[in-house]
């Protein structure tokens, strides 16, 4: 049944949709504690110290993190490759390229394939600058506070952020319209209604992410 539902297309979109609505769950959850750097160095640190220590007494300290990290990990994989072989699949299906592109197709349509391999760059980017600090000149461990301030401070660090969260936010507009219609969510009365949340959620999650790397440059967060 498992390797039926992986080899169709139908479950390959469905796994895709499942896995993007965990990963759209996540980014809400990642936004919100971001903006927590506005109040303070000390709630920005409690923050990162809770994500630590959740679960406790029952999980040991950062069993809870690491079923966070290794549940977005699987989510991640299984979107992207469902993603690269329906891809494929859809090459083959028609390897001579149409003449004319949809007149209806979005931008954000026509970038998803990019959008994602702009995205899983920046996740590994993202993990080496702030959680192992690999790539991070002056990383200090148990201090992500002042590791972002560091971050935001370089140009490039800015750039690099800004581009992957414009991209998330395409990413995102795109992707929850269509997750809805893969699940059967969406129909004619409701598709206006998705198409708006589709858009409002784009545009919170890309400005809030954008504004902790603004507010670092325009010293609002120093």
């Amino acid at each position: 049944m498992t390797r039926t539902l992986w080899d169709s297309t139908v479950g390959k979109k469905t796994i895709m949709a499942v896995t993007g609505l965990v990963m759209l769950g996540y980014l809400v959850a990642h936004m919100v504690g971001n903006l927590k750097i506005f109040f303070g160095p000390g709630e920005f640190d409690g923050y990162a110290h809770w994500l630590r220590t959740m679960g406790e007494p029952v999980l040991h300290y950062e069993w809870g993190l690491w079923l966070v990290r290794v549940g977005l990990v699987a989510a991640v994989v299984l979107h992207g490759v469902s993603a690269y072989q329906l891809s494929r699949r859809d090459i083959r299906a028609r390897p001579a390229k149409y003449v004319h592109k949809k007149p209806r197709s979005s931008y954000a349509t026509r970038t998803m394939r990019w959008g994602g391999i702009i995205l899983a760059l920046f996740i590994v980017w993202h993990i080496l600058d702030l959680t192992t600090g690999t790539v991070h000149t002056g990383f200090e461990a148990g201090h992500p506070y002042q590791n972002v301030i560091d971050t935001f401070s370089t140009w490039y660090g800015n750039v690099i952020y800004i581009v992957a969260v414009l991209a998330m936010g395409l990413h995102v507009q795109h992707g929850f319209w269509s997750a809805a219609q893969t699940l059967g969510v969406g129909n004619a009365t409701r598709d206006r209604i998705l198409k708006t949340l589709a858009n409002l959620l784009a545009a919170a999650l890309t400005v809030g992410f954008i504004s902790v790397p603004v507010a670092v440059m325009t010293g609002v967060v120093s």
